[in-house]
This record gives structure tokens, C-alpha cells and sequence, in this order.
């Protein structure tokens, strides 16, 4: 793909990996839009990463449709193409099963596995004219399952399951599909607080990194699935 001027929509963008995929992604010439669930967030964001004339910040809370729908027409008018679709958004609730709630449980398949699908939905249609890509940030929660993880594995583990079989149904339009699942990654989730302490972590510009590698890919070879975590622990 020559990246000159495609155009790639991140959301969850505002903060994390989807910051530090944007700023590689522009850093390549691409034009970019990313999306939060506050507006003036996603507007901030935006305008810390320079040029406005090809980045823009846009509202959409991926569990609601028409938010998805809304913010791809955004991107149509403001640079008329979808190249690169970015399902990055995403939260964790920690709690055992037998204590956490409807609310916990609801939050995190809405957002983190239906949320994906609503991105892919509102966007597929460009991503067919494009030829483009459709990539999620799953987790390596996708595939190992930890005590008090039930809600967030059961979002990672569906993240994984439902890119899979998208990538089988997208490819006769060739319309390439990866799911990314990194693991410990310095970055806000949780309410934590990036710090020098983390520098053992995955760095969120790493996965940008990672993004710009599929999409420099020769286009007869897809990585469908990739694990990511840290070359070494924290060694404390």
C-alpha cells in the first residue's frame, strides 16, 4: 500500500495506542481521523499531533451505531476515503465473576466486542472501494484467560474469534484483516498512569510501529493474527 495520502480511522484514539498509531500513521503521510467518547478529548488530541489539515478529532461512542455511522461520514467529507480502519477502543472491568455487575459485564462486551463490529459495519462499504484494511486491538486476554478476567477475556476471546472469521469473509473483496494483541502496554487503561516505571512495557508507538509494518506488506501476504508483549518482565 502506498501510504502517501491514504486515510485511516482510529478510534479510541484520543489517548494510548490509538494516539501513538495516529502519530506514526502521520508521520508516514497518511491523513488521519480519531475518535473518542468526548469530543473536546478527541479535538485535543488531535491538534497535539500538528498538522490539522490531516488529522481530525471526531466524537463517536463505538457501542452505539449511528455514532459509528455519523463519524465515517465525518471522515468522508473531511477527506472523501477510508483506507485503514483502526478498532481500537476499548476498557477493562476487573472483578470476579460472581461479584461483578450487569453494568461491568455490559460496558466491556459492548464496547470492547460490539463496539468492533460497529466500526467494521458503518466503514466496510469504503473499505471495499479501498481495498483497504481492518484491523483490531484485541489483547493476549484473547487467548489466556486469568482469574478475574472473566468479562475481558470473554470480550478479547470474541475480538479474536470475530476478526478471524471477518478476515474469511472480507478477503474476495480484498479487503485485508488482522487482530493485533499485545500485551503489558504503557498506556492509561485502567486508570493507570503512564510513568518511567513502565519503560519495561510495549510502548504505545510500538504498536503504531506494528500497523505501519502490515500495512507496507506485500498485499499476497496477510499476518492474520499477531501476538505482541514485551521482549523481557519487569524485573522490579
Amino acid at each position: 500500500m502506498n501510504l502517501k495520502n491514504k486515510v485511516a480511522y482510529i478510534t479510541g484514539g484520543s489517548k494510548g495506542i490509538g494516539l501513538g498509531t495516529a502519530k506514526v500513521l502521520l508521520d508516514a503521510g497518511m491523513r488521519v481521523a480519531i475518535s473518542g467518547r468526548v469530543l473536546e478529548n478527541a479535538e485535543k488530541a488531535a491538534k497535539t499531533l500538528g498538522d490539522t489539515s490531516r488529522i481530525i478529532g471526531i466524537q463517536s461512542d463505538v457501542r452505539n451505531f449511528v455514532d459509528e455511522q455519523s463519524a465515517v461520514e465525518q471522515i468522508l467529507e473531511a477527506f472523501g476515503q477510508i483506507d485503514v480502519v483502526l478498532a481500537n477502543a476499548g476498557l477493562g472491568n476487573f472483578a470476579s465473576v460472581d461479584e461483578m455487575t450487569l453494568d461491568e459485564w455490559n460496558q466491556m462486551i459492548d464496547t470492547n466486542l460490539t463496539g468492533a463490529f460497529h466500526t467494521l459495519k458503518a466503514s466496510v462499504e469504503e473499505l471495499k472501494k479501498s481495498e483497504g484494511y481492518y484491523i483490531t486491538l484485541a489483547s493476549l486476554a484473547g487467548t489466556n484467560f486469568f482469574e478475574n478476567g472473566a468479562g475481558y477475556n470473554a470480550s478479547k476471546f470474541g475480538v479474536v474469534g470475530f476478526t478471524q472469521a471477518a478476515m474469511l469473509d472480507l478477503r474476495k473483496y480484498n479487503i485485508k484483516v488482522s487482530t493485533i494483541m499485545p500485551g503489558s502496554v504503557a498506556t492509561n487503561f485502567n486508570n493507570h498512569v503512564p510513568s518511567d516505571k513502565d519503560a519495561w512495557k510495549i510502548q504505545p508507538e510500538d504498536i503504531g510501529e506494528l500497523v505501519l509494518d502490515l500495512l507496507k506488506m506485500n498485499p499476497r501476504t496477510l499476518p492474520s493474527k499477531i501476538e505482541v508483549r514485551p521482549t523481557r518482565p519487569d524485573l522490579k
